[in-house]
């Protein structure tokens, strides 16, 4: 079928993957079936959409796998929230969609980020992980370490950060004030009015009870021994006016990794870096797909 993405009409197969817990996912597909893939992780409160400016570039040339996060898009809530589901939902998605042994570029953005770090041990990933590019992400303390609340660190800004994201107040529509708060909290200073807007659709058309769900595994997440784990190349992406994820976890994240790519800072840009800078983060996708699977598909071979 063809749908418009992104304000692009592409063809797209779309399907539903079952969970090990029995969670259904919304998996798109774009591009052509033989063309090196990669698989897109989106962040909390966001869904396939928020990956429209990549999607649109590199299914000209690749197989673009997207799927929404369990309780986001077009995936039906389960209730079961967790960094374990998490990597649990990223296995199936590779099972479903990659042939046995097959390798992909994995990216994810934000949560997306924190859940290829969370499957990084598994044998899912081991078995489909060429390279991965980790947007604008943390792997733990993500609460203490926000500067959403604009007071000095300690225990009450945690506090009343906890309160913020956790929130269990409706966002309701889309106004000039919810775009305001959206853009100081997410986003970059010199946000165009035109990506702050599409941010704020996607952010408010996800569920309260996911955004809630979700915000309290984000505040108790540990995931740094994923970053350890992750044995294959790496770059790390993030916005240096990064309030949600701030360039602290990034530079955590850059010195543990074992084998990094290394750490790119964003100048002006926030937490939304694939919405906010579309042309560099697609840009490094295509870098690794080109580096790590279709030099490999090419020759045959497994790219070091």
């Amino acid at each position: 079928m063809s749908r418009a993405v992104g304000g692009l009409g592409l063809d797209v197969r779309e399907l539903t993957v079952t969970s090990a817990d029995g969670a259904r996912l919304h998996v798109e597909v774009y591009g052509d079936e033989g063309a090196p893939p990669v698989v897109l992780a989106h962040g909390w409160t966001c869904s396939i959409e928020f990956w429209a400016a990549q999607i649109r570039e590199l299914a000209r040339e690749f197989r673009v796998i997207a799927y929404d996060q369990r309780g986001h898009g077009r995936s039906p809530d389960s209730g079961a929230y967790s960094a374990d589901g998490l990597a649990d939902d990223l296995e199936a998605v590779l099972a479903a969609t990659l042939a046995p042994g097959e390798k992909a570029v994995l990216a994810g953005h934000s949560m997306g980020g924190m859940t290829i770090m969370a499957a990084a041990g598994r044998a899912g990933f081991a078995e489909h992980a060429a390279a991965v590019l980790l947007c604008s992400t943390g792997a733990a303390r993500l609460v203490a370490e926000a500067l959403v609340v604009p007071i000095r660190a300690g225990a009450l800004r945690t506090r009343l950060t906890r309160s913020v994201l956790g929130a269990k107040a409706p966002l309701g529509p889309v106004t000039p004030v919810s775009k305001a708060v959206l853009k100081y909290a997410t986003m970059g200073r010199g946000a165009a009015p035109d990506r702050v807007a599409e941010c704020a659709r996607i952010v408010h058309a996800c569920p309260r009870r996911a955004r809630v769900g979700w915000s309290h595994v984000l505040d108790e997440l540990e995931v740094t021994a994923g970053v350890r784990a992750l044995g294959v190349p790496v770059t790390v992406v993030a916005g240096a006016d990064d309030r949600l994820t701030p360039p602290v976890h990034a530079r955590g994240i850059e010195a543990a990794l074992p084998h990094s790519l290394g750490l790119t800072l964003l100048t002006g840009v926030g937490h939304m870096s694939p919405v906010e800078a579309p042309e560099f983060v697609t840009g490094r996708i295509r870098e690794l797909v080109l580096g790590y699977v279709a030099a490999g598909a090419e020759t045959g071979e497994e790219v070091a």
